[in-house]
């Protein structure tokens, strides 16, 4: 009987005790399809490995009545204070209700600069929200584009000037279905620094 080294091991099997993990935290019921998409979407961009945790409720107190909306500051500090989302992990919380931030008419999402969690909506990425008819691929890839811009944010990085980056910032869906759900290359370059 003989051990291997634990650096020995993990150069073996590809491991790294630094790898990046990303919890992904569906918000009510959410579609298995759309988890699955980002799922592997993230753990592509981030070079990660993606956990899902078990949905969360929620939180009645997030909906503002008088707007008819949720608020994106809400779920994230109930995110942050949150037992049992894990230590060290990024968060991206993925809820399907409308969000807005103070000041604003609305969010695709938000995240916590350089810190741990962020949070999108999946309802305005809908085409059917605009009473358009609905078109399946594209909500897919608005979703992608919208998971990997708001944990780009987490990991430090701040809007591009580049529209075709998924770091642009989309001011409305026609920004968002410009840009790519990749990062330009200053980007994936700082990414890559910011995440040693």
């Amino acid at each position: 009987m003989f051990f291997l080294a634990l650096p020995l091991v993990q150069a073996a099997f590809g491991l790294s005790l630094s790898e990046t993990k990303i919890l992904l935290v569906p918000v009510g019921d959410i579609e298995r399809e759309v988890l699955d998409v980002l799922h592997k979407e993230l753990a592509k961009a981030f070079e990660a490995v993606v956990i899902r945790s078990s949905p969360i409720a929620l939180p009645r107190e997030a909906f503002n009545s008088a707007r008819g909306q949720y608020s994106s500051s809400f779920l994230l500090n109930t995110l942050r204070s949150r037992r049992g989302l894990g230590g060290q992990e990024k968060v991206l919380a993925i809820a399907d209700v409308d969000l807005y931030a103070s000041g604003l008419n609305f969010v695709f999402g938000e995240a916590e600069f350089g810190g741990r969690c962020a949070v999108i909506s999946l309802t305005r990425l809908r085409q059917g929200f605009y009473a358009l008819p609905e078109n399946r691929d594209l909500f897919i890839e608005r979703a992608k584009k919208e998971a990997v811009h708001e944990l780009g944010h987490v990991f430090g990085l701040e809007h591009c000037p580049d529209r075709f980056c998924v770091m642009h910032f989309s001011n409305s869906l026609p920004d968002t279905d410009t840009k790519k759900s990749a990062f330009c290359p200053p980007c994936q370059a700082r990414l890559g620094k910011l995440m040693k």
